[in-house]
């Protein structure tokens, strides 16, 4: 066999070897499993402690990303914090908006608890962004997510 042939061959392997990974990690995202599981908190209405939160999610899910490996995130807001969530008062927006359309491995829950006190004090229910979900009680959800394992991180 020439040496052109035996690089080819080894190529050609190499490629298929990666394709089944790939195929392998694909479906495991689809299955809702991942390699990693990492749980952000934001209590504070401060657009830095925000935009930690998103670039956290951002550099963590490259990392593994680079190794072949999923990681899912979720990022819970309450107390103040929730006002990132907020459509009305988000100080970071733009960028979260554009961020939650970007990295479908990060979600989004709003604590209801705090809804539920900022709609009193309010008058009425605050606006949510649509691609955030709920939870009754945003640290009862930290709590359950560190018993099924997430690594639990405030920015």
């Amino acid at each position: 066999m020439s040496a052109w042939l035996k690089v080819t061959v080894y190529k050609v392997l190499a490629l298929v070897l990666l394709l089944a990974v790939f195929q392998q990690s694909a479906a495991r995202a689809q299955d809702g499993f991942a390699d990693h599981y990492l749980a952000l908190y934001v209590t504070d209405n401060d657009p830095d402690k925000m935009n930690s939160a998103l670039s956290i999610a951002s550099n963590v899910s490259q990392f593994y990303s680079e190794r072949g490996e999923i990681l899912e995130v979720e990022i819970i807001a309450f107390n103040a914090g929730l006002h990132m969530l907020r459509e009305d008062t988000s100080p970071i927006a733009e960028r979260l908006e554009n961020f939650a359309a970007s990295m479908p491995n990060v979600s989004f829950v709003a604590c209801g608890n705090t809804i539920d006190t900022m709609s009193r004090i309010e008058g009425g229910e605050p606006p949510i962004f649509e691609f955030s979900g709920y939870v009754v009680a945003g640290v009862a959800r930290l709590m359950e997510l560190d018993q099924m394992g997430y690594t639990i991180v405030k920015p």
